[in-house]
């Protein structure tokens, strides 16, 4: 049950804070003083989409706050989500900043639209102004039966095994356009692996090519720079190794005389040998180094072929080249053991489908089952609200699966005797529609699935006798629950046992939208002049008294 609701900068709200109770509550105002935006405040609460336009102007942010009470049925929801439960009140916040940003909060605890939407549906049954227009919809009729049939365990269950379904379907269609492709390109796959094959590159090959190319191309230059360094090294008289080894003999025969120089001395030989060694490395080196222009030719050639394949399959460098080999590979085993896998999907699919319609049989019996009881209970209904041989009918017949299950749903109904019953939209005024729209919310409600109802202006289309009529059924549905009537009727404000009022005023150079709830007096001045107009007359005050005491 909503308890208290607070508003800060909203379109034309300014500040507000409103108490309410259990029971049944009215909501009434001139035509465009705020009543859409009070439903507005309170559908962002319920997890509508922000919109910077509501900030008020002039304001940085803007706030709305709902507490609930009455939370026993909704410990499993808070224990699913992680968060925080108290039974006995449950705060929820939305703020709109002017950068953008929104922010949800349940309990100060921040959480996503998604499961603030998923927790109002659980708090509050809201029916806007545009609603009763959704009657002649399929999805809104199928859900609407779900209410009343109380079928959503079985909806939830039935979704469940029909996504595995969904995503088995899935993977078969990607699998079997997969291979079709895969089959359409086979005798080209087949020649790339073989021309891949056959030119046998392996790991690093494309390295060794390059280097070796460049040192044919330059032998001559690398001969004579390993010809200088060998003679820089090896020549008796100039050469470091020559030098070295008379170093070597001199500080020989100095460690007898100064033994310090012992290690000078062993630096000096190792230095000596490990040069020495080079030199011969080098002059090794040179020898093997030869202009060899057949063994370039080989290698030029095996290097344009692997630049060719490099292009031609549109890889930067062999290990790109060798990764597409083993692609194409794969995708030739694939072709190859592709009925198997075609088989195992088809077989998961199946099982999965299967599993699917035997939940989708289980959800329809529940609904087919509670389809006669709610179209006596309807039918007694609308003869209350002055329709003696109203008609409502529930047809289902089967369809494809999808994700709501194997039923379509077609609400029928007829207002006049000797007529059949026909869909809605095609038939129905819009004062039988809101009779109607009435009545399957009050059924809802009798089924204990919401503490809270919020009605805007579900009496359109509606006066005199039927206005009473309906708002005793208001009253009625109000009895253990909260029912929440925004109306411009005062045959149905006249039973409200709170009543509040929404109002323009002029402050400066803005007009602000206010809410508050009236006392006796003021309740019956309220009607009176809803009855009357402006005009305010001692006949409408009393009109009014007999509205709401029966005077």
């Amino acid at each position: 049950m909503l308890s208290r609701l607070h508003i800060e900068n909203y379109v034309l709200i300014e500040h507000l804070d409103l108490q309410f109770e259990s029971g049944f509550s009215v909501i009434t105002g001139e035509t465009g003083a705020g009543k859409s935006v009070l439903m507005g405040a309170i559908s962002l609460i319920l997890g509508q989409r922000a919109d910077l336009r509501l900030i008020k102007e002039g304001a940085s942010r803007c706030v709305v706050e709902a507490e609930f009470n009455q939370m026993q049925h909704l410990s499993d929801f808070f224990a699913r989500q992680g968060m925080e439960f108290d039974p006995e009140s449950c705060i929820i916040r939305r703020e709109l900043y002017e950068n953008g940003k929104s922010r949800a909060f349940v309990n100060d605890s921040p959480v996503a639209l998604n499961t603030l939407r998923d927790l109002a549906i659980k708090l509050v049954d809201v029916h806007s102004q545009h609603e009763s227009l959704l009657l002649d919809n399929s999805l809104f009729q199928l859900e609407l039966l779900d209410n009343l049939a109380q079928s959503r365990e079985e909806l939830t269950a039935y979704r469940l095994v029909y996504e595995n379904y969904r995503q088995a379907s899935q993977e078969l269609k990607t699998l079997e356009e997969s291979l079709q492709k895969d089959i359409d390109e086979q005798d080209y796959l087949l020649f790339q692996v073989e021309q891949l094959r056959s030119a046998a590159f392996r790991n690093g090959e494309q390295e060794e090519l390059e280097q070796e190319l460049s040192i044919l191309d330059h032998a001559e230059e690398i001969k004579t720079s390993f010809s200088k360094i060998e003679n820089l090294l090896s020549d008796e008289e100039q050469g470091i190794c020559g030098r070295l080894k008379m170093a070597v003999q001199e500080t020989s025969s100095l460690r007898s005389l100064w033994p310090k120089m012992a290690d000078a001395h062993e630096r000096i030989h190792s230095a000596y040998i490990d040069l020495n060694d080079l030199q011969r490395d080098i002059a090794r080196w040179g020898n093997d180094v030869e202009y060899n222009p057949q063994q370039r030719d080989l290698v030029q050639e095996r290097l344009s072929f692997l630049y060719e394949l490099l292009q031609k399959f549109k890889a930067r460098n062999l290990d790109e080249l060798l990764s597409k080999q083993t692609e194409l590979e794969e995708r030739i085993a694939f072709i190859e053991q592709g009925q198997e896998l075609l088989n195992a999907a088809r077989q998961k699919r199946d099982a999965a489908l299967q599993a699917a319609r035997q939940k989708a049989e289980v959800l329809s019996g529940k609904r087919k089952a509670r389809c006669k009881e709610i179209e006596n209970h309807l039918r007694v209904q609308l003869q209350q609200l002055g329709m003696p041989h109203g008609v409502f009918k529930i047809e289902v017949e089967e369809k494809a699966l999808d994700e709501q299950g194997m039923d379509k749903v077609t609400f029928l109904f007829s207002a006049n005797k000797n007529i059949a019953p026909q869909p809605i939209g095609q038939i129905a005024s819009g004062g039988e529609i809101s009779r109607l729209m009435l009545s399957l919310k009050a059924l809802v409600a009798s089924r204990g699935n919401y503490s809270c109802l919020l009605f805007d202006e579900i009496d359109a289309g509606v006066s005199g006798e039927i206005a009473h009529k309906m708002a005793a059924l208001m009253q009625e549905t109000a009895l253990g629950r909260q029912v929440i009537c925004i109306t411009h009727l005062p045959q149905i404000a006249a039973r409200g046992q709170q009543h509040y009022k929404v109002f323009k005023t002029e402050e400066g150079e803005q007009a602000l939208s206010k809410v508050i709830r009236l006392n006796e007096e003021e309740r019956v001045t309220e009607i009176a002049l809803m009855l009357s107009g402006a005009n305010l007359s001692q006949a409408a005050i009393n009109n009014a008294r007999h509205l709401i005491y029966g005077e």
